[in-house]
């Protein structure tokens, strides 16, 4: 265990002796007794035209009865260590993984270490053949439904900022990015408050995990989409997936379903099947482009352009009625892209290189969305976002994704020109009204957040700011309910997990949840012999 230090603020030049010492002084030590200290976290505070750093330490002393005396005070930390496990005796099987997002990858990680040699099915392509996939699409417009934003290796977080924040708790979430770093994501994430990877990087860890779980055992196959599954007297019994138009079946008494929240064809299968969906809240509306530099001073202040800092964050919040509008995902010196995975729908997100250097910032902002706005069913979410999608294809005449300045859009008028911010969206932003595709309380609460958001942010409702629509995979729109054994209602064997099941909220909680789904399935499962 160690003593965790918050606050330690130090000027930004500052080498290990002054941490040392300012730490010493916050615990009422000589610096002598301090026989190691670790930075875990640090972030720059720009409230000051001096900049500072602002760290929490991990401290340990080499006097352990004073030790014990400041973790009662301060707090305790101790590294991750994987819980024992104590494995299942059910019949040996060899577990199958749906899903090569963060949930899947991380559940096959954890099955392939411990010697089950998973199958991990993934219906999109590798790293390299899908990132040409999503090239194609940003620069002609062509979609292929198999292999883009949302599906193919390292689900929709590969095309992202890489954020690696998460308001979980769990000590697993320390063990995923010291597991990425050592894949290949930047060191930095081991430190950093708000810790990225930008895309470049999470991809190259992406493809990291992959050779490491092929090198325990597993076995990836890519291209091979889950077509059905095989139940027999409320148990799995096996899968039968598809690989260039030719169907397999496997047999297997275990199934982590990791498929992501647009897997809309797979929703379908499982509720034919009798797997339970129930809907649950998402959230939907735009995404708004500043310049990075507007965002950066506005943020920074007096320190604005000190060469230290990197491009700034911002997290808003609002309340328009009943309804939650706020900021999310916001990718600083970044683009927006297209999220599509139907043809005749648009759909948008944003992207991050790690530098964060691109012209414009953007974030989605986004209006609550119940499932009392939608029909009842277990995929009345999935339609919702579809007819919105749909309507901004209609919107855009199929040429790209429409925008408008919000300007524009605040006065109803459609937008004919862009000014002062060019958007960033490719192949085209076409000038358009999105108050046409959008309903109207979505419209309504967009408008009412963005000039709450302006008095907290001045200059956010800047005229030329630009809106891109629409922003409908916030998250997933149903919640496959499952037992304390992580099993899916009624359906032994079948583990759902991760953000298309409804338990995840970005890369690092949906590999957390992959992993405890993993552990479920060696807690009930006989270890390989």
């Amino acid at each position: 265990m160690s003593i965790i230090l918050a606050g330690v603020s130090v000027p930004l030049e500052s080498g290990g002796q002054t941490i040392r010492e300012t730490a010493a002084s916050m615990l009422g030590v000589p610096v002598s007794e301090i026989a190691c200290l670790r930075v875990k976290r640090q972030a720059v505070d720009a409230r000051r035209a001096r900049l500072r750093l602002v760290l929490t330490v991990l401290v340990d002393l080499h006097d352990k009865s004073r030790q014990e005396t400041l973790e009662g005070i301060h707090g305790s930390a101790a590294a991750y260590v994987e819980p024992d496990i104590v494995y299942g005796a059910k019949p040996v099987v060899r577990p199958v993984v749906a899903g090569a997002g963060p949930a899947g990858l991380f559940a096959a990680l954890t099955l392939a270490k411990h010697g089950y040699k998973p199958l991990l099915l993934e219906r999109g392509r590798d790293v390299a053949a899908r990132t040409a996939d999503v090239e194609r699409l940003r620069e002609k417009g062509v979609l292929d439904p198999e292999s883009n934003v949302c599906f193919g290796a390292g689900g929709a977080g590969a095309f992202s900022d890489g954020k690696l924040t998460t308001r979980i708790k769990d000590p697993r979430s320390e063990y995923v990015l010291q597991t990425l770093a050592d894949c290949g994501a930047p060191a930095g994430i081991l430190t950093d408050a708000k810790p990225h990877t930008g895309t470049e990087h999470i991809r190259t860890a992406v493809s990291g995990l992959i050779q490491k779980i092929i090198g325990l055992g597993g076995e990836v196959l890519f291209e091979s989409r889950l077509e059905d599954l095989k139940i027999s007297g409320g148990h799995v019994t096996g899968v039968t997936y598809v690989r260039n138009g030719v169907p397999h079946t496997v047999e297997t008494r275990a199934v982590a379903l990791c498929i992501g929240h647009s897997a809309r064809d797979t929703y379908r299968m499982l509720l034919q099947n009798g797997v339970v969906i129930v809907p649950k809240p998402f959230a939907a509306g735009i995404r708004i482009e500043h310049p990075r530099a507007f965002i950066d001073r506005s943020q920074y202040g007096a320190a604005f352009g000190h060469p230290m800092l990197g491009a700034a964050e911002y997290r808003l919040t609002s309340r328009w009625g009943e309804r939650g509008v706020y900021t999310f995902c916001m990718c600083p010196g970044g683009e927006v892209i297209c999220s599509a995975t139907e043809p005749d729908g648009v759909a948008v997100n944003g992207m991050s290189y790690y530098a964060r250097d691109a012209v414009n910032s953007n974030s989605a902002v986004v209006v609550s969305v119940s499932p009392a706005d939608f029909e009842s069913g277990p995929l009345g979410g999935v339609l919702f976002q579809q007819r919105l999608e749909r309507a901004a294809f209609a919107l855009a005449k199929g040429e790209g994704a429409p925008a408008q300045t919000l300007r524009d859009f605040l006065d109803g008028r459609p937008s004919r020109r862009f000014g002062g911010v060019m958007p960033s969206y490719r192949p085209a932003a076409v000038p358009a009204d999105l108050n046409v595709c959008l309903p109207r309380f979505i419209a309504d609460g967009l408008k009412a957040g963005i000039k709450d958001f302006d008095r907290k942010l001045k200059g956010f409702a800047m005229p030329d700011a630009v809106l891109t629509g629409v922003e409908t995979r916030t998250s997933s729109p149903v919640r496959l309910p499952r037992s304390a054994d992580f099993a899916a209602e009624g359906i032994g064997g079948l583990f759902p997990a991760g953000e298309g099941a409804g338990y995840a909220g970005g890369i690092v909680s949906a590999a957390v949840d992959g992993i405890k789904c993993a552990q479920a399935i060696l807690s009930q499962y006989a270890r390989p012999s």
